[in-house]
């Protein structure tokens, strides 16, 4: 049973993340999952080199495999467009 944690990804406002918080956020939650690398990375369809370059905050990990690993720890991702626009 995953409980859903949301972050936003959102430039400029007050409750965005930067990538590095983001990969913070992803480990943590991995290992309050009692997981190892190597098993998110598979379970996402991953490898464990991207696993820790995704928690290292690399700024040029791919979106689809990020949204992989997000779903797999149990979190929700969600998008708003910045006020104003």
């Amino acid at each position: 049973m995953f409980f859903w944690k949301t972050f936003s990804i959102i430039p400029d406002r007050e409750n965005s993340m930067t990538p590095l918080e983001i990969g913070n956020a992803f480990r943590q939650r991995r290992k309050e999952l009692k997981l190892k690398q190597a098993d998110l990375a598979l379970a996402s369809g991953t490898g464990v080199r991207f696993i820790s370059d995704l928690e290292n905050g690399k700024e040029t990990c791919h979106v689809g495999k990020v949204i992989a690993v997000a779903e797999n720890l149990g979190f929700e991702i969600r998008l708003h467009p910045k006020e104003g626009r």
